[in-house]
């Protein structure tokens, strides 16, 4: 309450390590009172590791439209803490080689961490992903498939999976794949566009 009013948000964190350890905040993020949720879900996007996913995973589809948004960007955040600080500063040079428009660069970056750590699902979706900038769509499903397998909560890849079924020209699978995003992650509004687009389109085939 003391956050919402001061909007110190490093004061707040700071606040939350003295006197929360991250079993009790996952704990207070499953609290029947939303603003409970709300101040574990932001706690724990900023300061848990990889062992919080699931906690934000669920977050995700919560009740509370502030505790779901919370998650979504704290869990993007959490993707990013894993495994070892070498290991994290690879995946900040592949989102950097990404953002820059560099998907050949991207995708070899990414091979270079999925061999190193095969069990780190954001190397796999940016593989998947720089494939897919790339044109290989086929490539880009398998990957973000993989991302899945490892990561169910990943819904940035179910959702870059089903935009490479769509580029390869399969619907249904697309289809799937949209609906599996929205599954995980029901605020994404662009992702609801597409499925009511597919739906219209295989309707009208048949």
């Amino acid at each position: 309450e003391r956050y919402l009013i001061d909007q110190d948000a490093e004061r707040y964190l700071q606040c939350i390590s003295d006197r929360y350890n991250m079993g009790s905040l996952e704990r207070v993020a499953t609290n029947p009172d939303r603003v409970a949720r709300r101040g574990a879900v932001l706690a724990l996007g900023h300061l848990a590791d990889y062992q919080a996913n699931s906690v934000l995973g669920r977050a995700l589809v919560d009740s509370d439209r502030g505790v779901r948004t919370l998650a979504e960007a704290g869990i993007r955040r959490l993707w990013m803490r894993i495994g070892t600080p070498t290991q994290q500063r690879h995946l900040v040079a592949i989102d950097q080689q990404l953002e820059d428009g560099e998907n050949g660069r991207a995708a070899q970056l990414s091979t270079a961490l999925v061999d190193d750590a095969p069990w780190i699902a954001q190397g796999w979706y940016y593989r998947g992903l720089a494939f897919y900038q790339l044109d290989q769509p086929d490539a880009a499903t398998r990957d973000c498939h993989q991302a899945l397998e490892i990561n169910p909560y990943h819904f940035l890849a179910a959702a870059t999976m089903g935009r490479a079924y769509l580029k390869a020209g399969d619907q249904v699978s697309a289809l799937d794949s949209f609906r599996r995003t929205l599954r995980v992650n029901p605020s994404m509004e662009d992702v609801r566009a597409q499925v009511i687009q597919l739906q219209r389109s295989l309707k009208d085939k048949h």
